[in-house]
């Protein structure tokens, strides 16, 4: 199915040199985790299965796809997404609580010694790392840093899509490549976030 995302514009690039103009005030000229990349006002994506099928100019998407595509509105720029370099440890190093530990545990991230005492299975790592891979997914992440070295920990990163990279390296939105992106407001908030085409992250 070919779905048409229209954003205010596209950043092409990320995690690329830092910024040179942090005072640029465009829309979008500054990337969520402070690095730039070549921005297009205007432009959009489509989006055909898993991957990008056209990036250019809404009109001209609008053109050629419009009769034949599912259209989304996003008031945001959309990029590559959220590259997190310390995967390995908010996953494997931090017990995300579940909702309903919350009058016991509270809801943030439980380290160190009050983690220890949790006495951890390797079913409560899966199930927390299912929830801060959520966590992640909120913020636009769509790649992230191991290795990951407990098994139901792994297993969760590789069923959430999200790519494991071996560091920070250029990511660019490009026809034919994997469909993973994230679409952020003027603020720095995550609209939503695409791993292969599919939103497994979009704000209410």
């Amino acid at each position: 199915m070919l779905t048409l995302h229209r954003v205010r514009g596209v950043r092409l690039v990320v995690d690329g040199p830092p910024a040179e103009r942090p005072d640029d005030t465009r829309p979008g000229a500054e990337y969520a985790d402070g690095f730039a990349g070549e921005y297009a006002d205007g432009y959009a994506v489509v989006v055909d299965g898993d991957r990008f099928a056209a990036v250019g100019p809404y009109t001209e998407l609008l053109a050629a796809y419009g009769e034949r595509a599912r259209s989304r509105e996003w008031d945001g720029v959309l990029t590559p997404g959220r590259y997190e370099p310390d995967g390995a440890a908010l996953l494997e190093a931090a017990y995300h609580p579940d909702p309903r530990e919350a009058d016991e545990l509270g809801s943030e991230p439980i380290r160190g010694e009050a983690l220890a005492a949790l006495g951890m299975t390797e079913t409560r790592w899966g199930a927390s790392a299912r929830r801060g891979l959520q966590r992640l997914l909120a913020t636009g992440t769509t790649a992230l840093t191991g290795p990951f070295t407990r098994p139901a920990v792994r297993t969760a990163v590789q069923r959430s899509g999200l790519r494991e990279l071996p560091g920070r390296r250029p990511r660019t939105l490009a026809v034919g490549g994997p469909a993973d992106f994230a679409v952020f407001a003027a603020d720095g908030s995550c609209l939503a976030t695409a791993l292969g085409g599919r939103l497994v992250f979009r704000r209410r």
